[in-house]
């Protein structure tokens, strides 16, 4: 199996495919790893620790899925799910600390507040890569359009732009939705109106790679419903 966007795979484009936020839970199931093209591993800013990063690296090893690396602003509390006032250094060596975790990983993620933040703000984008440099030139998947895409296409790093198939969103241009907040109204999806999205998303064409979190209900169900809709598109 290839595996678009990674060093692995020489830098070929072989089609879109699925991303996992994972490491964020103590039961999460192990066929989120079979399922997962690349695996967003927490790496204990917002959950997780090295127990549950070793496992996630084993279950990958298992399961097939290249590794990412997942940092947040450090927020244990808030899941990070809050934007934290920090000077772009300390953020910088915070996500530097936190990949150092996995430095193995191919992929990078931004989780949560710190995914809206740096695409919206050149100067948190450019320190969230900066301390990912540790990773070596490891693929960014993230917002299209934005201040993250803009500052790892600076680097000369690979970017995957990203959409979701289990939360609902407004699209403020071709390829580039804003997240209903959560606790809103259809912001979380079930599995039939999961598919349907991950269709529409395929169909635009705007997309490298679609995520689903792994703490989603009935996130097995959407993620087998995703990866059988990505196998059956793949380039043979």
């Amino acid at each position: 199996m290839g595996y678009p966007f990674s060093e692995m795979s020489l830098g070929g484009v072989l089609g879109v495919f699925l991303n996992i936020d994972l490491g964020e839970l103590p039961d999460e199931p192990e066929e989120l790893y079979r399922l997962a093209h690349v695996a967003n591993v927490a790496l204990g800013a917002h959950a997780g620790d090295a127990g549950t990063i070793a496992r996630a690296r084993e279950r990958c090893g298992t399961g097939g899925a290249l590794l990412g690396a997942h940092p947040s602003y450090p927020d244990r509390e808030g899941f990070g799910r809050r934007k934290l006032e920090m000077p772009a250094a300390e953020l910088g060596e915070s996500v530097a600390e936190q990949c150092a975790r996995l430095a193995d990983a191919v992929y990078l993620k931004p989780h949560g507040a710190l995914y809206h933040a740096a695409d919206a703000d050149p100067a948190l984008a450019a320190a969230v890569l900066d301390g990912a440099a540790v990773l070596g030139r490891p693929t960014v998947i993230g917002p299209a359009g934005g201040a993250l895409e803009a500052a790892a296409r600076a680097k000369g790093w690979p970017y995957a732009r990203e959409g979701f198939a289990d939360r609902g969103f407004r699209e403020l241009a071709p390829g580039r939705y804003a997240l209903l907040p959560r606790g809103q109204l259809g912001a979380l999806l079930g599995v039939e109106a999961a598919r349907a999205q991950a269709k529409a998303l395929l169909d635009a064409g705007h997309i490298d790679t679609i995520c689903v979190h792994g703490d989603t209900p009935d996130a097995v169900a959407i993620a087998r419903a995703v990866r059988e809709m990505l196998d059956a598109r793949a380039p043979r």
